[in-house]
């Protein structure tokens, strides 16, 4: 198989090593077996020429102005940047995924690079996943995409998308079950100690809120929430001052931060009520009402609703249990 890598302007070189190091292993094992190495692996890119950092540098470069045909495209997660800004550097690679696509070649996308895929219009109406932090962007940019934020992989119509991370290792053990077999897939996952039931990404997710917009109301509420959120009993009691009309206003709060109001607190409270499943050993009663709540079965329910677990097996999962280095 003629397995290319994209080298994205503002690529993560994380996610582009896993990639590598993982088709690799798999070609030594099939080596080892006496088979023949599956994956020919190659790095694509705009220019003619391009200095590869030091880990990949023995793998061949080939510009796209070549022309040349792959089976498998891989798309790398982006770094922590401006993402309109981002696709707009990599339009380029737009054309000639959706040729690529057209020609038959599979296509997947690790973390944020499922925005470069969206970009091509080939996932509308199809499922995706993205990193967890990134999927109220992805959805507010791409509302044409049947997006699974909680989805570890997603896949539709031989295009691939994983979760953030760590979940990129998921999607290449979904790839290699496919073109080689479970037992190599399984074989893989005990070299990189990779858990293979894990069946949602959820639990991972950090709110951190959007602000860096210019809409000064919608920047008042947010401030009221962050301050206040604890009392804060429903979304009324934070927007009651603001001199904007509530269906004006949400439709600001939305395009600002890719939540409605209501959403935004709740997300404000379970994000609060996980800190202290994280760092301190509060009784959940007690976490209920610092997080701005009075109501166990209600708090459990909207907790699992938005993390994908109960508190007790988020506090199992997350608490800190390392001694500290002195």
């Amino acid at each position: 198989m003629r397995l290319s890598i994209t080298l994205t302007s503002k690529y993560r070189l994380l996610s582009l090593a896993a990639i590598v190091d993982v088709f690799e292993t798999a070609n030594r094992l099939l080596k080892e077996e006496g088979s023949d190495e599956m994956f020919h692996i190659s790095l694509i890119g705009v220019t003619e020429t391009k200095v590869l950092p030091e880990g990949v540098s023995h793998l061949p470069y080939v510009p796209m102005s070549r022309g040349e045909q792959y089976d498998l495209i891989f798309v790398p997660a982006f770094g922590p940047v401006d993402i309109k800004e981002t696709l707009a550097q990599n339009s380029c690679f737009i054309p000639w995924l959706r040729q690529q696509y057209a020609e038959g070649a599979t296509l997947a996308s690790n973390c944020t690079g499922a925005f470069l895929l969206a970009a091509t219009g080939l996932l509308n109406n199809r499922n995706a996943t993205t990193h967890i932090d990134a999927a109220d962007k992805f959805a507010s940019c791409f509302p044409e995409i049947k997006l699974q934020p909680d989805a570890v992989v997603a896949f539709d119509s031989n295009i691939y998308t994983s979760g953030g991370a760590t979940s990129g290792f998921h999607l290449k053990l979904a790839l290699l079950q496919k073109y080689c077999g479970r037992e190599l897939a399984v074989r893989i996952a005990k070299i990189f100690s990779i858990d293979m039931d894990r069946e949602s990404q959820a639990y991972f997710s950090h709110f951190a809120p959007a602000e860096a917009h210019d809409d000064e109301l919608v920047m008042r509420v947010q401030h009221k929430i962050k301050n206040e959120f604890p009392d804060l009993k429903s979304i009324e009691e934070a927007i009651a001052d603001i001199p904007a009309s509530r269906r004006n206003l949400v439709r600001r709060f939305k395009q600002a931060t890719g939540l409605t109001p209501i959403r935004y607190l709740q997300k404000t409270k379970i994000e609060a009520a996980k800190k202290l499943l994280e760092n301190t050993e509060k009784g959940l009663f007690e976490i209920m009402l610092l997080a701005g709540y009075n109501d166990m079965k209600n708090f459990r329910q909207l907790f699992k609703e938005i993390t994908g677990m109960t508190p007790k097996a988020y506090r199992d999962k997350f608490a800190m249990r390392f001694e500290p280095i002195l």
